[in-house]
């Protein structure tokens, strides 16, 4: 099944939408298994729950016949391609599943050289969206339980997909609720945005939940875990804290995907993806630059034009 230009806005996403999805990955999957193609593929399978799904990396035609997409399918695959799957990119070239966000994120891997794109057959997905934190998994996707990141999402085309699955189909008129909040927060004084962020990061518990989901914190040794010499306290103390989650941010400044998976993961539910996009819109800004929309050379914090803008400097 193949991505059509033409767009259909609905009310809802039947279970039938994925479940046409689901026959095109699995078909697509045990062909390039069975003409090896690839060693493996990285997609969806059941949850142990109703209504769930978890990263799996299949190998053979039957494991392929067994995928699933479906709203629950939330988890950025990408990750599995840097950190926990490291090994399986050196018996071969890899499958994968992808949504347009996930997409973002291999982008951004492949132009920081830590993936080929040569070393990947990508099945996209073309994603109206899935499910927020804590919404009722009912099988149909629907304005009251989509996730925020998907309410204003512009990448539902899986664009540089070897193959894709699906219609073009969104939900009609979805209020931006992160447009909003970042507005509202923007509007604030100085001193009360500083206190909206204080508050938030001093809930942090400093588990590492939003560094181990990234795609993009794919050290061997992250920086902020050395302690000599010691660059960010490592307790959960406010100091600390700060110092993290100000340092995560700049440090994904032109390069974050917009997955909002720091923040899907995040027990303390600090709002880790309204910074990422504030960033983002300074990049938009400044330079007219939007990470992972295509494998570049450099993004703008990379490099040094003559012409910069050096209004910053004072």
């Amino acid at each position: 099944m193949n991505a059509k230009a033409s767009k259909t806005h609905v009310t809802c996403i039947e279970p039938a939408y994925y479940e046409a999805i689901t026959e095109a990955i699995r078909k697509e999957a045990v062909q390039i298994l069975k003409d090896e193609t690839v060693v493996g593929v990285v997609g969806y399978l059941p949850g142990r729950r109703k209504g769930t799904a978890s990263p799996a990396l299949v190998t053979t035609a039957e494991e392929a016949g067994k995928l699933i997409f479906s709203p629950a399918c939330v988890n950025n695959l990408s990750v599995y391609l840097t950190k926990a799957k490291k090994g399986v990119l050196k018996k071969g070239k890899v499958g994968i599943v992808a949504k347009g966000c996930d997409m973002r994120a291999l982008a951004g891997l492949i132009t920081e050289s830590q993936l080929q794109r040569e070393e990947l057959f990508i099945i996209g997905v073309v994603c109206p969206g899935v499910y927020g934190f804590g919404a009722e998994r009912t099988g149909t996707l629907t304005e009251a339980n989509i996730a925020r990141k998907c309410r204003e999402c512009s990448v539902h085309l899986p664009d540089g997909a070897d193959v894709a699955a699906g219609t073009h189909t969104e939900l009609a008129d979805l209020t931006p609720e992160e447009a909003e909040e970042m507005a509202r927060i923007e509007a604030m004084p100085q001193a009360e945005r500083w206190a909206f962020w204080k508050e938030h990061f001093s809930r942090c518990i400093r588990c590492m939940a939003c560094r181990q989901v990234c795609p993009f914190c794919y050290c061997e040794q992250c920086l902020c875990d050395k302690n000599r010499p010691q660059a960010v306290e490592s307790s959960p103390r406010p100091a600390g804290n700060m110092a993290w989650h100000l340092v995560r941010a700049m440090h994904l400044a032109g390069r974050c995907g917009g997955c909002a998976e720091c923040e899907r993961v995040c027990p303390m539910d600090i709002p880790l993806n309204l910074l990422n996009r504030r960033m983002a819109k300074e990049l938009k800004e400044l330079y007219d630059f939007e990470a992972g929309l295509n494998p570049v050379e450099k993004g703008p914090l990379n490099q040094y034009k003559e012409d910069d803008d050096q209004s910053f400097i004072k």
